[in-house]
């Protein structure tokens, strides 16, 4: 099994505990990330209707990437019971992507934000949230001494949340490469993975990330049938 592979190539002997400003998080095979003491549950990069956005270019997808990912995200919700529900931006891949629910889908969400606190915080795909569908809306939260925004800004932004990138990792090791969405964090930063079925992935050692961290100094929380804490000198390109 590839998670196996997983904890062959990793050899560190310790898993260091995932705190941003010193608030500890944990980070959930899903994608998702949960705060007990906030009871709240972050997700970024859900991207919903994607696959009917493409279909409307030409390019024929899957036509079921919301329904994958809103019963990806109920089974989190009934899990968990959070009180409070943040999502980074990026929630809907376009502007139209509400319009384009089917009812069941749409009757998902809307059971979701209702039963909990929901914040959509407005990415580059979805600048303005659909306002039917429950919860409200903000450029970005700040909690304690967390900020949550969509895009993480570069320098040094202590309590920073944030999404976008969408993530991954690769390890090399043992005659295999394994490639797998993760978070990225350094103690004072956390960038989430994409939560949505079709959003896909960037290597944490592309230029986008330099700015955001010093070098290597940070972990890839790497998803699978568990997460697994890799330092980032571990990692490869590609």
């Amino acid at each position: 099994m590839q998670s196996e592979a997983v904890a062959r190539i990793e050899t560190e002997t310790a898993q260091p505990g995932l705190s941003v400003a010193s608030v500890s998080l944990i980070p959930l095979v899903e994608g998702a990330l949960w705060w007990p003491e906030e009871r709240t549950l972050i997700v970024a990069d859900l991207h919903l209707e994607k696959g009917s956005s493409f279909a409307r270019r030409g390019q024929m997808l899957p036509p079921y990437d919301t329904m994958a990912t809103l019963q990806r995200l109920a089974a989190i919700l009934a899990r968990l019971a959070p009180s409070r529900v943040i999502a980074l931006g990026d929630s809907f891949h376009d502007r139209s992507a509400g319009d384009r629910l089917n009812a069941a889908d749409r009757a998902s969400l809307r059971a979701m934000t209702a039963a909990a606190e929901w914040i959509w915080i407005a990415g580059n795909h979805d600048p303005d949230p659909p306002r039917d569908l429950g919860g409200w809306s903000t450029s970005e939260l700040s909690i304690g001494p967390l900020t949550f925004r969509h895009e993480p800004r570069p320098g040094a932004q202590p309590g920073e949340i944030a999404g976008h990138l969408h993530p991954s990792a690769r390890l090399v090791g043992r005659g295999r490469s394994i490639r797998r969405r993760c978070f990225a964090a350094d103690g004072r930063r956390l960038v989430l993975p994409a939560f949505g079925a079709l959003a896909g992935g960037l290597n944490v050692l592309d230029a986008a990330f330099r700015p955001l961290f010093d070098g290597r100094a940070f972990h890839a929380w790497m998803l699978g049938d568990a997460v697994h804490a890799i330092a980032g000198h571990r990692l490869v390109d590609g």
